[in-house]
């Protein structure tokens, strides 16, 4: 099939038309309640088992593999204009212990997995690319949006079964995200561990269905220019729209200029997202771009990306990968477990299980599915654990950044063990500050 705007267009309407009846399916089959699958989610299956790679029912095009590469660059164009500026004493003085928890969390689960792979996989499937170990971290602390941006990246590289098997690898981590994660809790509250429980019966109807109701909703500022002038979506989007494109452009340029170093267009666009950051606030422009619609942006971008992901992996790829995947991803949930389960009863005084389990949700799914079971265990957020994460992701976000861009590039330049022993180095480091610092208890075990 020839590509056009036409086949874009088709390409959009299946995939929307999938979210509404992913929608849907979450409103009214409780089954999909009691799991929190987001719309997203189940309409990236549903594209999956009725696309081409499934039963050919829908008429996708071939291009659904490339939608996530851009979609990418929009989600990571858009993270500065969010950013908040960084309270290092804050950090320091009241979430240190979150901070330093969560950075060794991700960073070794980027390194560990990448270390699990080169001793127990790479050497017994001669034919397994040497970044295969990134691909836990990549789908399970990353999401589907990482996952896009690593397998994108190996793709350029000729590793082109790395975005099916990454965004595998995130679609896996999201389900034991919540699976496991329920029956922590249970057992957990049978144990008495929790410090508030609210049952599922309990939890408010919004948040197992995913609807609304109008007395419930919270307003956002959208209107910072009028709509005589410009529609202030449009407007929005016009933002961040060139600064995605702006990141493409430096992209391809830089693959003109140095052939042999290929760095991704999400990272660059990041970047251009500082500079237009910069530029809004030497010009006193900022108060006119709204967050909360910057916001929604980077959401709806988030939702398309998790659908068109899931629904262009090809079975057959995942089928050759099955054995390693599979021991990949049981290395990656006991890692995960390990710190949910052991390590955050020493860096958390108060309310581990809570900033446990929401740990547990954000290192095997997304942030999303660590709030869905923080709400279940945390009703009425009283133990702080999104305020105290959303302060300390701060610090951690730049580094997020740089383990994405550099992560396969350090592969691919056959620097894998550099790699390896720079994560370790860093969580060694993370570790003698927590202790220094008192964010860490070597003997508390409640």
């Amino acid at each position: 099939m020839d590509f056009s705007p036409w086949v874009l267009f088709t390409d959009i309407g299946l995939v929307s038309l999938l979210l509404l009846v992913g929608t849907i399916i979450r409103a009214k089959v409780r089954f999909v309640q009691k799991l929190f699958l987001p719309a997203s989610i189940i309409a990236g299956i549903l594209g999956l088992a009725l696309g081409p790679n499934g039963f050919g029912l829908l008429p996708f095009s071939d291009q659904i593999k490339v939608y996530p590469a851009i979609l990418i660059a929009v989600i990571f164009g858009t993270l500065p204009l969010l950013s908040p500026r960084i309270d290092w004493n804050a950090i320091k003085t009241r979430v240190g212990s979150m901070w330093s928890f969560s950075q060794i969390v991700m960073v070794l689960m980027w390194g560990g997995g990448l270390f699990f792979a080169l001793l127990f996989i790479n050497p017994f499937w001669n034919d397994i690319h040497d970044g295969f170990g990134l691909l836990l971290a990549a789908g399970f602390v990353g999401g589907h949006g990482t996952a896009a941006a690593i397998g994108s990246t190996f793709a350029q590289n000729g590793w082109e079964e790395a975005t099916d098997l990454a965004m595998t690898s995130a679609t896996i981590g999201i389900i034991c995200s919540i699976v496991l994660g329920i029956l922590f809790i249970k057992r957990g509250a049978a144990k008495g561990q929790t410090s508030f429980l609210a049952s599922f019966d309990d939890l408010p109807n919004e948040l197992k269905t995913g609807l609304i109701p109008p007395g419930s909703r919270v307003k956002s500022e959208t209107d910072t220019v009028s709509s005589i002038s410009i529609d202030p979506y449009i407007f929005h989007i016009a933002i961040v729209t060139i600064i995605a494109m702006g990141g493409y452009y430096i992209s391809e340029l830089g693959v003109k200029l140095l052939p042999n170093v290929a760095i991704p267009a999400f990272s660059l666009a990041f970047l251009v997202g500082l500079l237009v950051k910069k530029i809004l606030n030497a010009t006193n422009s900022a108060k006119y771009v709204s967050t909360d619609v910057v916001n929604r942006i980077s959401g709806s971008a988030t939702d398309v990306l998790v659908a068109f992901g899931i629904a262009s992996i090809s079975l057959s790829v995942v089928l050759d990968y099955l054995v390693p995947l599979l021991l990949l991803f049981v290395f990656g949930i006991v890692f995960a477990f390990v710190f949910f389960k052991v390590l955050s009863k020493k860096f958390f005084e108060e309310y581990w299980f809570e900033k446990g389990i929401f740990t547990w949700g954000w290192t095997t799914g997304t942030v999303a599915m660590g709030m869905a079971l923080l709400r279940i265990v945390d009703p009425e957020a009283k133990s702080k654990t999104l305020d105290d994460y959303g302060l300390a992701y701060i610090p951690i976000a730049p580094v997020e950044i740089l383990l994405i861009t550099f992560a396969p590039l350090l592969v691919l330049n056959s620097q894998s063990w550099v790699f390896v022993a720079m994560t370790f180095g860093v969580t060694f480091v993370i570790y003698l500050m927590a202790i220094k610092y008192k964010w860490l208890s070597r003997t508390r075990n409640n």
